[in-house]
């Protein structure tokens, strides 16, 4: 199966090579209103992959209530759904830190022991999970003023959930300067899906991933 992952996209539209699964992790639009949205969807509607999954990110409060989709376009808060046998479930939220824009707050929560409440409903048998979150210790390291890798902010609650789960693929972003993936050595593929760097520039490219 072919699985292209992208999160992270501020407005950016990058190309896509079409195939089965296209994973979008959420933060979808430059300004969060209700045209640009309605853009994304059209955009969105015109790629070639059997089945298309977004999730919310912490810069969309318009989807707080308001996103509907249909067809071959799915849209997951804290729930799941099924495609070609595997399971999957997709849930937008993030912890807040001190001086968080007000306008970037959607889905976001006071600590990790909240969303840890949110994690629980992850059911153990799911095959991809997506989250705008990333785990801690994964591809959640922020940059430094000097531009060197600084400490991790990803949730350990999340880490310890994959961990129990484990599930195949785990596709996120919301860190755009920790872009990447790889293997884990419990086999856990891990996926930072975002398209823009830590200055919103368009410079990675979706990571394609075979399962």
């Amino acid at each position: 199966m072919i699985i292209d992952c992208i999160s992270d996209l501020h407005g950016h539209y990058p190309t896509l090579e079409a195939g089965d699964l296209l994973i979008v992790a959420g933060d979808l639009t430059a300004r969060d209103t209700e045209d640009e949205h309605n853009k994304f969807l059209c955009w969105l509607n015109i790629q070639d992959y059997i089945q298309i999954i977004v999730i919310s990110g912490n810069h969309d409060n318009y989807l707080i209530g308001n996103y509907s989709c249909d067809g071959h376009i799915k849209y997951l808060c804290d729930s799941g759904t099924e495609f070609e046998g595997l399971k999957i479930w997709g849930s937008p939220w993030t912890a807040s830190f001190p001086g968080i824009n007000p306008h970037c707050c959607a889905f976001t929560l006071d600590n990790d022991e909240q969303l840890a409440e949110k994690w629980d409903l992850i059911p153990h048998d799911t095959d991809i999970l997506i989250t705008h979150s990333p785990s801690f210790g994964n591809y959640d390291w922020i940059k430094t003023r000097d531009g060197s890798i600084g400490p991790s902010v990803g949730s350990l609650s999340l880490w310890m959930k994959s961990l129990q789960i484990l599930p195949k693929l785990h596709v996120f972003g919301h860190i755009h300067e920790a872009y990447g993936n790889s293997q884990h050595t419990n086999g856990i593929r891990l996926v930072n899906a975002s398209i823009v760097n830590e200055r919103y520039q368009p410079v990675n490219k979706p990571v394609r991933v075979i399962l």
